[in-house]
């Protein structure tokens, strides 16, 4: 992921708030141990979900059954907002990624990935390589895997409350 500009919105800030910094915001996005996304079903109207992700090389990767609504919904239209943070009043930050989710197909990637996976998440969590995608190793049942292509992000620091927006 490139590193884009930040800009902090003063009307959602305390006046002593600081704009969040990319590197901040990337390391709330690795750390997090469940984020939600949102899809948008064919009649228009948003899918929301939890999932686990992981961030490999500056990108935010997530998997999903090819059956599931969010992988029906992504054929149709890959926009997608992914959140994560907190989920606290008085601390913390809370960060979305908006842009679109891009299938990854590439054999080398899906092996690194599947390495980060385990690393992030435990062995139960450990996938087998095939067809492009990541194979259960006890079953015959598939999942997807995506990158968030973001094309903006927002941070929403609470202490002091700030509010910051990246374009990529």
């Amino acid at each position: 992921m490139r590193t884009p500009s930040a800009d902090l919105d003063t009307r959602y800030s305390e006046p002593e708030a600081e704009a969040t910094t990319w590197d901040e915001a990337a390391a709330i996005l690795a750390a997090a141990e469940l984020s939600w996304i949102t899809t948008v079903r064919p009649d228009g109207t948003p899918h929301v979900t939890p999932l686990i992700t992981v961030v490999h090389e500056g990108t935010t990767y997530f998997c999903t059954g090819p059956e599931e609504q969010k992988a029906r919904n992504l054929r149709g239209n890959p926009a997608v907002a992914l959140t994560t943070g907190t989920n606290a009043l008085h601390g913390g930050t809370d960060v979305v990624l908006e842009g679109g989710a891009e299938r990854v197909t590439d054999d080398d990637v899906i092996a690194a990935l599947i390495d980060a996976w385990v690393a992030k998440y435990g062995e139960e969590w450990r996938f087998e390589p095939g067809d492009g995608a990541f194979k259960h190793p006890d079953s015959d049942g598939y999942a997807w895997v995506f990158a968030v292509r973001a094309t903006r992000a927002y941070a929403f620091g609470k202490a002091p409350y700030s509010q910051t927006r990246w374009t990529f």
